[in-house]
């Protein structure tokens, strides 16, 4: 049986033991001032609510994804943390294999006043799911923003982990009542200028949005403009597509050639006790 042999202090560069001892002191330093300078409650609550009622931020707040609904976004959940204060967060690239074609990737968020800390660590393959099938990933562009787009997810939960959860709820809930009442424009305003960026930007027409949404345009109501600026910004950030979002229709056969399937005429002719007509007798009834 062979000895493992752990590296002795001697080995160590010394740059090495200069960035280690740098780190603890930075984490020292954080604790101590967190603890000296304790953040404001009311003011934190103040200012969320300050934040959540721009628009500019809570039409970024949520996001929709194919297969996992809908939720709060990164974006929203960095501005709550820095709001919050006396807390940090990140992700780290720890290990790319690119001959295994996967990374190592941690994500982390840490209230450095209360020293609650939460963390992610996971392999990330370097593939991406094209329709049911996987594609391999090997520019390194592409392999970077898979890793930044996991890594994303990752940080998010963690911060919202370790944020109170009251806070992050009404959060939400004022997010989306400002994207509800949009910027005091009346709402068949508002309906005009989405149903045509829908069809500038993203070619999607308003028949397609009625059929989404379930009802005609003139019965949309802010939530549903609400809901549609969520789905609007997911496709330009490409959490989702237009064709997950709004998947053509179906053609049946009948439709593509042309045939129209007839009902049987109607009979007005008095029928017998069995149905049928007194003057269309079964041949075997005879």
């Amino acid at each position: 049986m062979t000895d493992i042999v752990l590296p002795s202090a001697g080995q160590i560069s010394q740059a090495t033991a200069v960035e280690q001892a740098r780190a603890v002191a930075e984490v020292a330093a954080a604790v101590q001032v967190a603890q000296m300078n304790p953040r404001d409650m009311r003011r934190a609550w103040e200012d969320m609510r300050e934040a959540c009622s721009r628009l500019a931020l809570a039409e970024h707040a949520f996001y929709k994804v194919p297969n996992r609904g809908t939720g709060p976004s990164v974006h929203l959940a960095r501005e709550l943390l820095r709001i919050w204060g006396n807390a940090d967060a990140g992700v780290h690239e720890l290990r790319r294999d690119d001959v295994k074609g996967e990374s190592e990737i941690r994500a982390y968020a840490w209230d450095q006043q209360t020293n609650v800390r939460q963390s992610r660590t996971i392999q990330v393959p370097h593939q991406r799911m094209a329709g049911k099938e996987r594609k391999p990933l090997s520019d390194l562009t592409d392999v970077y923003l898979n890793n930044q787009n996991i890594g994303a997810r990752m940080v998010r939960e963690c911060i919202f982990n370790i944020l109170p959860a009251d806070f992050a709820a009404e959060a939400q809930e004022l997010c989306r009542k400002t994207v509800e009442n949009g910027d005091g424009k009346p709402l068949d305003q508002r309906i005009t200028e989405m149903t045509a960026a829908f069809k500038t930007s993203l070619r999607v027409t308003v028949a397609q949005i009625e059929t989404r949404i379930g009802r005609k345009r003139g019965q949309w109501t802010a939530a549903d403009v609400a809901d549609l600026r969520i789905v609007f910004s997911s496709i330009q950030r490409r959490e989702t597509t237009v064709d997950d979002e709004f998947p053509p229709p179906v053609v049946t056969a009948a439709e593509i050639t042309g045939a129209k399937t007839s009902a049987p005429p109607a009979i007005d002719e008095p029928v017998d006790a069995e149905g049928w007509p007194e003057t269309a007798q079964p041949a075997d009834a005879k």
